[in-house]
């Protein structure tokens, strides 16, 4: 159902509305209360937090999820102030999302769209908490911090503040400066809502990057293991194959990576087994061969097996890479915890590797010649995947300027150095982490048969998530295009391509908590939005699976993006330039992330003056963020850092 607002009928018709007539009564905690608050702020300032149909429709997942049919009011009440709003369409809509179960929405939706549209969120200040910024603003001099503080989410602060005993970061008891910004992590709501696998994949980290790289090296060795998934983007079919790139300084803990390999090594090991399979029958071949040679007429030599294989040496030539890709048809796994070691072997090749790198990121068909044999092969359609881990010094012996096309192929994940000793001794396995990544390898090989014995499945977003898709996207590529150009405009469109991929395998992976409802060849997919099981054919001669992407994992898809953006922009900063210019984008985005939440002209003069930022470029800089959107006037010489939203 979409939400569409017609003037003539509005104006042809009295206001209506809504049907409910009592308060809501709810459970006396804090949350409640909280919403409550909120929405009688709402109310006061007759302020419309839905103007997009993605925003009310989540709004509506969120008010149902918490407080089911006692959400209905809620819902009427901070959809009212739309334009277009309809009692009827409202209340149909909130049925919808009634019927609707496991959809990922939270609370937290709801209060950072209101802050969004400028109501303050903020709980009421208490003696202890006023008394907590003086001593802050002492200590550090600035209100930037304390600003950051106040205005996140009750359930954000909390993320901030995680248990030190597991070795994660406070990141509000840190002054951030310049050349000491933290990098963002996942937020804790993220990992509740992911596949169950996954979830177990992640719980034996220590620390938030830890989590994270956890998260993403998993996404990037399984995204090589699903041959018969695929679906339509832009046009093409496309695979769940991932490019990934960790960087951070030695001793970061980056070497956490290595586990992930484990998940797919069962893999690697059944086509090995496989190809010595076939080497021993070809020896026997040869051997009757070089018996009748000479003897009979006619005998053909047997040729040679593939060498089959999931992972792929990244130390090898580009043909004998691309001669092993072939082998173990067209797909593959490179990965490597030392990222030069791909590096030293692009140079090796003068370029022909890293151009057969970058067609292999869209299936685009890679092209090499065997001398050996002495012919030109194809190999069409490659499904290449890659997790890379090294220095920020080796991501630039791989990708040696800022305009080279392979950065925006890759995903970047820039950890953060912990100057904090790490209790080596806690653990949360019994027999350490090499028995637990095996058995978990072992569990995702069962989901790996599956597929590969069944039919092939296609992947469908639904109508609601390809319009909030676009949205989303393109409120990036506007910000992002603001602060680091049209060089940056490729790495926000392919990270389009990513966050659709990691959907991918999100709704893979569900096939193992569902297993007994897809196995069943008469079953396509279950459709956790509507609560439907869906046929297989949708058209004549159309036998494969249909593979709906369920909210949750829509939604986590796009909460990892809104990071790894970040992220892509840190790693963007410090790549070398071809030519120097005379202002660097990424010191326009520092600029931006030094102001504090509100300000006004004197305060954005004071942080240009610490950072060298002439007073003149700094107002070019304020009236392109308020163009884009990362900043909000609210009034005369009074401003609104949005952007500091999104960084929590």
């Amino acid at each position: 159902m979409r939400k569409t607002f017609n003037p003539q009928d509005w104006l042809n018709q009295p206001t209506p509305q809504p049907k409910v007539t009592e308060q809501p009564t709810f459970n006396t905690d804090s949350q409640s209360d909280e919403v409550e608050r909120i929405i009688q702020s709402i109310e006061a300032n007759r302020t419309d937090v839905t103007s997009t149909y993605s925003d009310w429709v989540n709004i509506g997942f969120a008010f149902s999820d918490e407080f089911g049919e006692n959400g209905r009011t809620l819902f009427h009440r901070v959809s009212q102030f739309y334009p277009g709003y309809s009692a009827p369409e409202c209340d149909k809509q909130f049925d919808n999302c009634l019927k609707s179960k496991g959809h990922g929405v939270s609370l937290k939706t709801f209060f950072y769209l209101a802050k969004d549209a400028g109501i303050d969120i903020a709980p009421p200040r208490t003696e202890k908490q006023d008394q907590r910024t003086f001593k802050s603003e002492k200590l550090n001099g600035s209100q930037s911090e304390y600003h950051q503080l106040e205005n996140q989410e009750p359930e954000e602060m909390r993320d901030h503040n995680l248990n030190k005993e597991n070795g994660a970061f406070d990141s509000t008891a840190e002054k951030q400066t310049e050349d000491s910004y933290q990098m963002p992590t996942f937020p804790d709501s993220l990992f509740p809502e992911l596949p169950e696998f996954l979830q177990k994949v992640v719980a034996v980290a220590t620390s938030n990057e830890e989590r994270d790289i956890l998260l993403l090296g998993s996404l990037g060795a399984i995204s090589a293991c699903l041959p018969k998934v695929s679906g339509i983007y832009d046009g093409k079919r496309v695979y769940p194959n991932l490019f990934l790139f960790i960087t951070a300084q030695a001793s970061a803990g980056k070497g956490r990576l290595v586990h992930c390999r484990q998940l797919v090594n069962p893999i690697h090991k059944e086509l090995r087994e496989q190809a010595k399979l076939h080497k021993q029958h070809y020896e026997l071949e040869m051997a009757e061969y070089n018996s009748k040679k000479g003897k009979e007429d006619g005998i053909e030599k047997p040729a040679k097996p593939p060498e089959k294989m999931l992972f792929i040496p990244a130390n090898n030539s580009s043909t004998g890479a691309y001669q092993l890709l072939g082998d173990s048809d067209g797909r593959g796994l490179i990965f490597e915890t030392e990222g030069d070691t791909l590096a030293h072997a692009f140079k090796s090749d003068y370029g022909n590797y890293s151009d057969g790198f970058r067609k292999a990121f869209h299936h685009e068909t890679i092209s090499y010649y065997r001398r050996t044999d002495r012919e030109f092969v194809d190999i069409e359609s490659p499904c290449l995947s890659t997790v890379l881990s090294g220095t920020p010094k080796q991501v630039s012996a791989l990708i040696p300027n800022a305009e080279n096309g392979l950065f925006s192929r890759f995903i970047f994940y820039f950890m953060n150095v912990r100057p904090v000793w790490k209790n080596v001794f806690a653990s949360q396995t019994d027999n350490g982490l090499d028995d637990y990544f095996e058995a978990l390898g072992n569990k995702f090989y069962e989901l790996y048969k599956v597929i590969m014995e069944d039919e092939s499945r296609q992947f469908y977003l639904t109508a609601d998530q390809q319009e909030q898709f676009n949205q989303f996207f393109g409120q990036i590529q506007e910000k992002y295009m603001n602060l680091q150009g049209l060089d940056y405009m490729a790495t926000i469109r392919r990270l389009g391509l990513i966050a659709y991929r990691i959907c991918m395998i999100f709704s893979a992976l569900r096939i193992m908590e569902m297993r007994h409802i897809i196995h069943d060849k008469n079953i396509g997919a279950f459709d956790s939005t509507t609560g439907e099981i869906l046929s297989n054919s949708c058209q004549t001669g159309d036998t494969s699976h249909k593979l709906i992407c369920e909210e949750r994992d829509f939604q986590a898809s796009l909460s990892m993006v809104k990071v790894l953006v970040k992220h892509s922009s840190k790693v963007f900063g410090e790549l070398p330039q071809e030519e120097p210019k005379p202002t660097r984008m990424n010191k326009k985005e520092k600029f931006l992330y030094a102001l504090p939440r509100t300000f006004n002209r004197q305060k954005y003069l004071e942080v240009a003056k610490v950072m060298s930022i002439p007073a003149k470029t700094a107002e070019g800089y304020i009236a392109n963020f308020v163009k884009s959107g990362l900043i909000h006037r609210e009034a005369h010489d009074q401003y609104i850092n949005t952007s500091l939203e999104e960084s929590n």
